[in-house]
């Protein structure tokens, strides 16, 4: 049996990322189109030539010094960059995509090592003779994929695409797969998506940046012109850049945005949407550092502790000692069968109840599970279960969103002065329901129905206290969720109870509970007419 991770404090995120719309003319249209083609070709001209070199040095110098002679020498600082950051990012991949494999060949060896429908030591073999067949050809193709991965890591040889590889996947599945997506309508996502129209950040010029430039007071927008389009310059007299006649303003978090602009560096990032036929504008910048509390201080309030599941969001708010306070809350989340975008929206509305929730009741941390369910793809379909109760579990738990929601969580949370602590998902829903749903079901109210899931909730909190997550026994039972302290001690220390002799200052546990026992009556035998309340001539005359 593996150990429980230690809780830890999640670290607030570094940046911040905010968006609006460009309502653009015909004119502004074109030029923003010519631009974004013309830098489209240069960046996958460099990545390339990056992905070729390999592990050998990146040759940055070289590499921007051509680039700046068909564009500028900020546009091709930012490409470069751009293609390093790329190159970098498939080569954790491969990296990532190597443990994996390693890990299901592991598990796959370790269970053909045992009899079939039989076990070797706690490893589980296979059911019949037909499935360890299939799976010693599955281990075969798996461990042919490792030896290609081993190779290309040792190569330096990464594949990239610079659109994407699910809008790459999507070609074959124009005109049948998505409704409404035409070859022409995916040509058209397909270059608009390598389009490259990102300016980095600088602190020493103004308003933040020299080649994408937003003024937060008069809304202009103006952008630097690669050289062979400086014919579509509009602002003579000035070096070769093209204002648009739109107005430019952020809404959320604007002041933040205006002050950065003001004295630091801010990144844009112009993009286009055919499916809308919308252009946006993304500002981003680095947010200052902020010192984190450690677990002892934020243990001293109170906590939320939530528990993400494939369809809702339970939770339970909990004191500083551990103690569930109230009642059990349910946040629905309806993602199943729905587009990203309204998964997207869903999911926030659901963090936003969760943030609004805990600084209601008071408290000072939001304390979930540190969910990672990466190992599903690999080692799920021998870990999981099998048939077809298995097959459903994988599915559930390869779609409930806990990167999205991690991320979400963190970032809201922030924002609203709330820190997240991560603990260790193991037997938490089993513990909560051995320990926890019975005994808040019979302190609750008969018309709240306390599931596994709001006593799951209540483990993840306790242990984010720093408290285990069984309930002490051996004390009365309106103190089994004290977790701090001594036990409870009895006044009178010679005195017996109900629950037994009271424990000596507070050191011994109390005594186990015992029910007191029924008296012992006789029944009433039969009664003559001198016992009952009526006279002996009335009764002798019945």
């Amino acid at each position: 049996m593996r150990s429980i991770m230690v809780p830890f404090v999640v670290a607030p995120p570094t940046g911040a990322r905010i968006r609006t719309r460009l309502r653009l003319n015909a004119r502004d249209e074109q030029v923003l189109r010519a631009v974004g083609e013309q830098l489209g070709q240069l960046a996958g001209q460099d990545l390339a030539f990056r992905c070729r070199l390999g592990h050998s040095p990146d040759r940055w110098a070289g590499r921007k010094r051509a680039l700046t002679a068909q564009a500028s020498s900020r546009w091709a600082g930012a490409i470069t960059r751009t293609s390093n950051d790329q190159w970098q990012r498939g080569r954790r991949n491969l990296l990532d995509a190597r443990i994996g494999l390693r890990r299901a060949c592991c598990t796959i060896r370790s269970r053909l090592a045992a009899p079939v429908g039989g076990r070797h030591g706690r490893v589980r073999g296979y059911a019949s003779q037909a499935e360890r067949f299939a799976k010693q050809c599955r281990l075969q193709n798996l461990q042919t994929r490792l030896d290609q991965v081993e190779e290309r890591i040792v190569q330096g040889r990464v594949s990239v695409c610079r659109s994407g590889r699910a809008l790459a996947r999507l070609r074959h599945a124009a005109g049948r797969g998505e409704p409404g997506l035409t070859d022409a309508a995916w040509r058209a996502r397909w270059q608009a998506a390598r389009w490259f129209m990102t300016a980095d950040g600088e602190a020493g010029k103004p308003w933040g940046n020299a080649t994408i430039r937003v003024h937060p007071d008069a809304q202009w927008c103006e952008l630097r012109l690669p050289t062979p389009l400086t014919t579509l310059s509009n602002t003579p007299g000035r070096a070769a850049t093209y204002r648009l006649s739109c107005p430019v303003a952020f809404t959320h978090r604007r002041a933040e945005w205006a002050a950065q602009a003001a004295s630091g560096a801010v990144r844009y990032d112009i993009t286009y949407d055919p499916a809308r036929g919308r252009w946006y504008v993304d500002a981003s910048w680095r947010l200052v550092a902020r010192s984190m509390p450690s677990l002892e201080e934020l243990r001293q309030d109170s906590t939320l502790g939530v528990d993400l599941n494939a369809y809702q969001l339970d939770c339970w708010v909990l004191d500083s000692s551990g103690n569930p306070i109230d009642t059990p809350h349910t946040i629905p989340l309806g993602l199943a069968g729905q587009p990203a975008s309204t998964r997207d929206g869903r999911l926030r509305q659901a963090v936003a109840a969760v943030i609004q929730l805990a600084t209601t009741n008071g408290c000072r941390s939001v304390t979930v599970e540190n969910l990672d369910f990466a190992d599903v793809r690999q080692t799920g379909r021998e870990t999981l279960g099998r048939g077809r109760r298995g097959k459903a579990f994988r599915k559930a738990a390869a779609g409930m969103p806990t990167r999205h929601f991690r991320d979400l969580l963190v970032g809201m949370a922030t924002n609203a002065g709330l820190w997240v602590i991560a603990v260790d998902p193991g037997w938490t829903s089993k513990w909560g329901r051995r320990y926890w749903q019975a005994p808040l079901s019979r302190s609750t109210r008969s018309s709240i129905t306390v599931t596994g899931h709001h006593a799951a909730a209540v483990v993840i909190g306790r242990r984010g206290l720093g408290l285990g997550a069984r309930r002490r026994p051996g004390v009365p039972r309106v103190h089994r969720r004290m977790g701090k302290g001594e036990l409870p001690a009895r006044p009178d220390l010679g005195a017996f109870g109900r629950q037994g002799p009271g424990p000596p200052r507070g050191q011994r546990a109390a005594a186990p509970p015992r029910k007191t026992r029924q008296a012992e009556r006789t029944a009433p035998g039969d009664q003559v007419a001198q016992d009952r309340p009526v006279s002996p001539v009335s009764a002798h005359r019945h």
